[in-house]
């Protein structure tokens, strides 16, 4: 069963021994960040830092001319990724045998929102949330599926990953969070996500709702929930707060628009590779989820693209839709934490791997081998062994 594991740029770079010894964990292929959100993370082995602080959403190479003139382009990485760092990484790691996918991270980027509020997710109170580009505003869209096809497709790279390609929402961790008081439910946490920009407000007028009216409805329906009310789960649940017509036609409207985007971005990223480049995506077998792992419908995902990379932090279950579509071919990969001190278990990777194939899944992701203790690592290495 193949197995890869995700790494960042920063955990090779200036590490003469980091690509031997993710290699010697007995993984095939590393999953290495192209296109990264901010974020602040250990090294625990680096011969120089133990901390590195991306401040910012960037791609890790220089970018080409595709951007010039364009008001909406990718940053540059500060010194934390500074240059090819995503190419020097990759030769590295190609050195020691494995083989190099790109991880491209899409829809999540609070810089952007920052500097462009405008191109930012609107909830139903007003709120912008500045990490969640807005995937239904034609400029936002543009730039992303740009955006996947140049960070994806690296020199050197045998395929890709691409993350957050989809709608994001309210759950981000964001800066010191202070977002978890209210307990909102599955059914909550899809209100809070409906986004109202001017594009998407256009959009539910095409499903025949008024905007406004909608909005109005959202808070409504909230309102109990901050009051303490049990919180609702599932699409029922939705339907429970919203009313089912309503709930539908959001639903219409948000499904069309990331179904479309994923086409696009996949089909660009098609157009940019070699011939063989796998393109798979990070999702969710439920339409309505947001986040990294958007949601997708699993038989229109599989047949746009190789495959997909399913959370399994809370289990495997989210596996069986995607492997009850029987995909000649499809990768369905479980993508399993082995950082214990962030809630992994690579003292069980092996029996997990082994659950995950039982329900179908074809290979494994192990998040993160540069994030990883020693001992996480140890224990890495011994389960894979008996894959």
């Amino acid at each position: 069963m193949k197995a890869s594991t995700f790494v960042y740029p920063w955990d090779v770079n200036g590490d003469p021994e980091a690509a031997g010894r993710i290699a010697a964990l007995g993984v095939r292929q590393v999953t290495l960040a192209a296109a990264y959100h901010s974020t602040r993370a250990l090294t625990p082995r680096h011969p120089r830092h133990r901390i590195v602080t991306a401040e910012h959403a960037a791609v890790l190479y220089p970018t080409d001319d595709r951007w010039e003139g364009r008001e909406l382009r990718p940053y540059a990485a500060g010194d934390w990724a500074p240059g090819d760092a995503f190419g020097e990484a990759a030769a590295a790691l190609a050195d020691a045998g494995l083989e190099v996918h790109t991880w491209v991270v899409l829809a999540h980027n609070s810089r952007l929102g920052a500097e462009h509020p405008g191109t930012s997710v609107v909830n139903a109170y007003g709120d912008r949330y500045p990490w969640a580009p807005c995937i239904a505003q034609p400029a936002t869209r543009a730039y992303l599926v740009d955006l996947a096809a140049e960070a994806a497709v690296r020199p050197g790279a045998h395929g890709t990953e691409l993350e957050s390609l989809g709608w994001y929402g309210l759950q981000h961790l964001h800066a010191h969070d202070k977002t978890g008081g209210v307990a909102l439910g599955d059914a909550g946490m899809y209100l809070m996500a409906l986004c109202f920009c001017p594009t998407c407000r256009e959009g539910y007028g095409s499903q025949g709702l008024d905007a406004d009216e909608l909005a109005a409805a959202v808070r409504g329906a909230l309102e109990p929930l901050w009051r303490g009310a049990p919180e609702e789960d599932g699409w029922t649940g939705v339907e429970k707060l919203l009313g089912e017509a309503n709930a539908a036609a959001t639903r219409a409207w948000r499904d069309e628009t990331a179904r479309t985007l994923q086409e696009a971005a996949v089909a660009a990223v098609r157009a940019a590779a070699p011939e063989g480049f796998q393109v798979l995506l990070h999702a969710d077998p439920v339409t309505y989820h947001v986040g990294a792992n958007p949601g997708v419908d699993p038989a229109h995902i599989l047949s746009v693209a190789d495959g997909v990379v399913v959370p399994c932090a809370g289990g495997p279950g989210l596996l069986t839709p995607f492997a009850r579509q029987r995909r000649e071919g499809a990768v369905i990969a479980a993508n399993l934490g082995v950082v214990s001190g962030m809630g992994g278990s690579p003292g069980t990777v092996a029996a997990d791997a082994a659950r995950a194939r039982e329900l179908g899944a074809t290979e494994v992701r192990l998040y993160h081998a540069g994030l990883a203790s020693d001992a996480d690592l140890e224990a890495v290495r011994k389960g894979l062994s008996g894959l």
